[in-house]
């Protein structure tokens, strides 16, 4: 649908999440949730939320890690550099009523609202494991669907090779982006086999409730078998490109982040070794796992590649 101007929705208005399904309603309230939610540690609840959803590529000491770390040591660098800024930083930040706009080599491009971007019929919710090239990691419950659901409504054509992303440019809101940090706004891109593997997901949110603002509200991309920087936060743009797209950090830093940027304990950061990786919440440190435990989902979408070379 072509865009139309919903109303804001106050958080004494929030849908409960029992109604959902109700497309308009569930994701209206979406965006009045996430700013509550975003206040430190989500003191919204008198208790964390309990983990739901699907195990994916867990190992049997997987454990979800807890709501108030997922939701206060974050990357999300447009609020700040340091890991608990995106908390402090996103708390008014605001995501409704949200536009996300798909271009470039596309049978059915337009501008449309997020409600009417998404189907909520194929949200799922995923425990994933998370690795950041920080070398520490996070066990996250995600909530959202897959991302191949809207690229095949898109229509892509057959010379669209990649899929590039692109992060709302708002420096009053994101204090972030006033800093030269990197090239604003941020961007990100996947190869299109990447982008339509089941495993990549356009995430709406987290334990089983709407995205805080910190994490990426109202919508991000999680790669499970990738480093956390690839999962592109508060998008607005989607575009279908011939060539591989700029992005973000291997513009800023391309001798340390490379394009594809796959969870390899073989290659090492230039500034540490990513042979082992901490569990936030846990003292000591473990073996990184090939493409972050995704080997047999995705492996092979990297036959005979160098992955030291296209790492």
């Amino acid at each position: 649908m072509i865009i139309g101007r919903p109303k804001d929705v106050k958080s004494s208005e929030i849908t409960p999440e029992s109604l959902y399904l109700n497309r308009r309603e569930w994701l209206a309230a979406a965006g009045g949730a996430a700013a509550a939610l975003s206040a430190v540690g989500g003191s919204a609840f008198a208790q964390d939320p309990q983990p739901i959803g699907k195990p994916f590529g867990l190992q049997p000491d997987d454990k979800p890690t807890p709501w108030q770390d997922v939701t206060t040591y974050n990357n999300f660098y447009e609020f700040g550099t340091d890991k608990s800024d995106p908390a402090q930083n996103a708390r008014n930040f605001k995501t409704s009523p949200w536009t996300i706009t798909v271009d470039g080599l596309a049978g059915k491009p337009g501008k449309f609202l997020l409600e009417d971007f998404i189907k909520p019929s194929t949200v799922e919710d995923r425990i994933y494991r998370h690795r950041c090239v920080e070398a520490w990691s996070m066990v996250v419950p995600w909530r959202g669907i897959p991302l191949a659901d809207v690229i095949k409504r898109a229509e892509p054509m057959a010379n669209a090779k990649y899929v590039a992303f692109k992060t709302l440019m708002d420096p009053k809101q994101m204090p972030g982006q006033q800093l030269g940090v990197l090239d604003w706004p941020y961007t990100e891109g996947l190869r299109m086999d990447e982008a339509l593997h089941p495993l990549t997901l356009l995430a709406t949110g987290v334990y089983g409730r709407p995205m805080p603002n910190q994490n990426g509200a109202p919508i991000r991309v999680v790669v499970p078998w990738k480093y956390g920087f690839k999962g592109i936060k508060s998008i607005v743009r989607m575009t279908f490109v011939e060539k591989q797209p700029k992005t973000a950090w291997n513009v800023s830093a391309p001798q340390e982040y490379g394009f594809y940027s796959n969870v390899n304990p073989a290659v090492d950061h230039p500034r540490w070794s990513q042979a082992k990786e901490r569990r936030i919440g846990v003292f000591l440190r473990r073996p990184t796992l090939p493409f972050n435990g995704y080997a047999d989902q995705v492996a092979a979408l990297y036959a005979g590649m160098d992955l030291k070379k296209f790492y």
